[in-house]
């Protein structure tokens, strides 16, 4: 049964938080009405659908991960039981911050909205005080030295070139 509640919620939290976080509320600024580009220069809506394109799957597999590796969700109230370690989070520890501010910051691109931009870098930095404020204590408090080899390897934001292997 754990399994099963922790595929809910996901789901659930996935439409609640990212999917307000980075689909409504660029919506609500930029009604996903396409202005002119940027200085006047198409690729840089080219840039922005890529990062939109890159964003969803690392965000969707990472929720996947998860639910059925880590048997929670990345929601504080039912977090996982155990620490994920597979998927992008061998190359990054926090892919789901990432994945969620690249769909944001893709749109401000992609439809050429400042405003977007805007929120995009106040939520990256949210991301970032909440990460070292309450989720870095606290993986370390439930995980202990696993976190700490886990940490010791992959970079908070900055991704390896290699994927990491735990140890066995």
């Amino acid at each position: 049964m754990r399994r099963a509640s922790a595929i809910l919620g996901s789901i659930v939290f996935l439409v609640v938080a990212p999917g307000v976080v980075a689909g409504y509320i660029p919506w609500m600024i930029s009604r996903w009405h396409f202005e002119p580009p940027f200085f006047g220069v198409s690729g840089l809506r080219v840039i922005g659908g890529l990062l939109v394109a890159a964003g969803l799957p690392i965000l969707l597999d990472s929720f996947g991960r998860f639910a059925l590796q880590g048997l929670g969700t990345p929601a504080p109230i039912m977090p996982t039981k155990h620490l994920v370690v597979t998927g992008f989070f061998r190359y990054v520890r926090n892919p789901m911050y990432i994945a969620v501010d690249s769909l944001i910051l893709g749109q401000g691109f992609l439809f050429a909205n400042r405003g977007v931009l805007e929120y995009g870098l106040v939520v990256a930095a949210a991301f970032f005080t909440f990460v070292l404020l309450y989720e870095e204590p606290t993986l370390r408090k439930t995980f202990g030295p696993e976190y700490d080899e886990y940490r010791a390897h992959v970079r908070r934001w900055l991704p390896r070139l290699t994927p990491w292997q735990p140890p066995k």
